[in-house]
């Protein structure tokens, strides 16, 4: 029998309920299970309501389950939100200090612990109440205490004493009802957030500097490079707005530094003027985009796939670019590294398109990724001659030189220019226009002989949907349930017509599945082309379930 757990654990923002629920994954981890936590929070940073739902599995599912299996519930609000989604036989374990034992009867099995009175009878202050909830659980489960022990000394950085106490005295005081079966050895994996990955991937390309203003849901990777900056060797600079961040970029790109930005849709909006100029002066610059609920303020902690359009046709002129837009952590470890090399190798803007759950979700992954990443050296001058930055070739890439290189003159420019730099209205501007066009031609066939696109379940059915982003996780076991085969488009522009070819060969019938009121990604491949027969679409700020899709598909296909 497959084993697969949803483990719900809820309470007020400020209670800790996130880090409680990555304590909880990593005691799955270290058992051999794969993971995945979803993130569900309020914009408030205090009060509202705050939920992780983790999903420990044999496999590789990437999305929530249905019905959870144990509910752990710090306040009463998470009880009565959450106890209808239990399973038959679920269990809830909930916090007897805020919650009487009589609003768990005729729900499911219950277990009261007095968390914050064990927290403060040990001596601990209220947020290490979460410390002897996970014991209790781990009690409950059939863990042993030297693995709950290991895992906290582990992941507590601090008083871990202290925590150690409270976790004992709570992990006595429980009962054990079931045994949790090891599935193998803990795995060579990490767990890391989208967010996490993408600074990873950025560095081992070889990450320079990281220019950010922060906007959820990005800012985790301005704070987790931030936190590692000595450890990466890689400067982090917060500058006063998100006009100022890709400006100071796009400097020091110009000095020769990998230079690389992150914000969410509002703040790319006041990017968008100077993504042009990185377009005119072919200054190479990496964007992290990640999506959440809009139009304007929107949702700004939930997500909606709706910013595909608006990073496809960002700025104005004719310029090339790469959108790519990862599905899960392991692919913005892979992406982000390869996002920052396109960025060099063709010096022109590279957009990596998040979401909101892509950025902060937790997922397992390959640690193998990390030494198969590194930095790749772009086209620089041969020191032969005059040094023309603008330089006319076949591929439309010409050499780089920087600032300070001895008998160079080092130019950049946003008007319309020869190729010295120098800036020109003549009718020869249609040969500098031309050149930028070749090297987009360059890189389509560049995107040909990438992992531009993946694919899923039965690939030889004659019925498909395609997903992106986050999205793909539900859908590839929607798919699998269904016995269809899924695409997921990662490098979306340029667009990948070839490999999409050779995906849909066979297909009869396709069905695009998106987080946005108006499917964005079917559009793209309308532009393409290719007939999309059907559209499911969910824009309430959360993700798909599997069955949601699966029940979708049914009526469609």
């Amino acid at each position: 029998m497959l084993k697969d757990y949803s483990i719900l654990i809820g309470g007020e923002a400020g209670q800790g309920s996130r880090v409680a629920g990555l304590i909880i994954a990593k005691l799955f981890n270290h058992l051999g299970y794969h993971i995945y936590i979803y993130e569900d929070y309020q914009s408030l940073i205090r009060g509202g309501h705050n939920f992780s739902q983790i999903r420990a599995a044999e496999n590789g599912f990437q999305s929530r389950k249905e019905k959870d299996d144990f509910l752990l519930a710090l306040d009463e609000r998470t009880l009565n939100l959450h106890k209808k989604n239990l399973s038959e036989k679920g269990i809830i374990i909930f916090n007897s200090d805020k919650i009487d034992a009589r609003a768990v009867r005729g729900t499911a099995q219950g277990i009261g612990l007095p968390i914050q009175t064990i927290a403060k009878e040990m001596g601990g202050i209220p947020i290490m109440a979460n410390t002897a909830l996970i014991a209790a659980f781990a009690k409950v489960i059939g863990i042993e205490w030297d693995v709950l022990e290991q895992v906290f000394k582990k992941e507590i950085k601090k008083a871990i004493d202290l925590n150690l106490k409270i976790a004992k005295r709570a992990y006595e005081l429980s009962q054990n009802l079931l045994k949790i079966a090891e599935v193998g050895p803990p795995p060579t994996t990490l767990l890391l957030t989208g967010n996490e990955a993408t600074a990873l991937g950025m560095v081992k390309a070889g990450l320079a500097l990281y220019f950010a203003y922060p906007m959820t849901p990005a800012t985790s990777i301005l704070n987790y490079l931030a936190r590692h900056e000595n450890d990466f060797k890689s400067g982090v600079i917060q500058p006063e707005d998100e006009i100022s961040v890709v400006n100071m970029a796009l400097g020091a790109s110009f000095a020769g530094a990998k230079s690389a930005v992150g914000t969410s849709g509002g703040g790319f909006a006041l990017m968008v003027e100077a993504l042009s100029l990185a377009g005119q002066s072919e200054t190479p610059i990496l964007i992290i985009e990640s999506q959440r609920a809009g139009p304007s303020t929107g949702m700004p902690t939930y997500n909606l796939q709706g910013d595909l359009n608006f990073v496809l046709s960002a700025g104005h002129g004719d310029f090339p670019r790469f959108v790519i837009a990862p599905g899960d952590a392991e692919q913005c470890l892979s992406y982000s590294g390869l996002a920052l090399n396109l960025a060099w190798k063709y010096q022109t803007p590279v957009i990596l398109l998040l979401d909101k759950d892509v950025s902060e979700n937790t997922f397992t992954v390959n640690e193998s990724i990390l030494a198969m990443l590194k930095p790749e050296k772009p086209l620089l001058w041969n020191k032969k001659g005059d040094y023309k930055r603008y330089k006319i070739t076949k591929n439309g890439i010409s050499p780089l030189a920087f600032p300070g290189e001895k008998d160079a003159i080092i130019k950049a420019t946003s008007y319309e220019h020869d190729e010295f730099g120098i800036t020109d209205e003549s009718e020869g501007v249609e040969k500098m226009q031309e050149k930028r066009l070749r090297k987009f031609g360059t890189m389509e066939k560049e995107v040909e002989k990438l992992p531009a696109i993946k694919v899923y379940g039965n690939k030889k059915a004659n019925k498909a949907i395609v997903a992106w982003g986050i999205t793909k996780g539900a859908a590839i076991e929607a798919a699998e349930n269904l016995g269809i085969k899924l695409i997921q488009p990662i490098i979306i522009e340029p667009f990948p017509k070839r490999q999409m070819a050779r995906a849909l060969k066979g297909v009869k019938k396709l069905v695009s599945v998106e987080i946005n009121a108006s499917g964005q990604m079917a559009k793209v491949l309308e532009q393409n082309g290719i007939k999309v027969d059907g559209k499911i679409l969910k824009y309430n700020g959360r993700p798909f379930l599997a069955k949601e899709i699966k029940e979708k598909l049914k009526n469609l296909l």
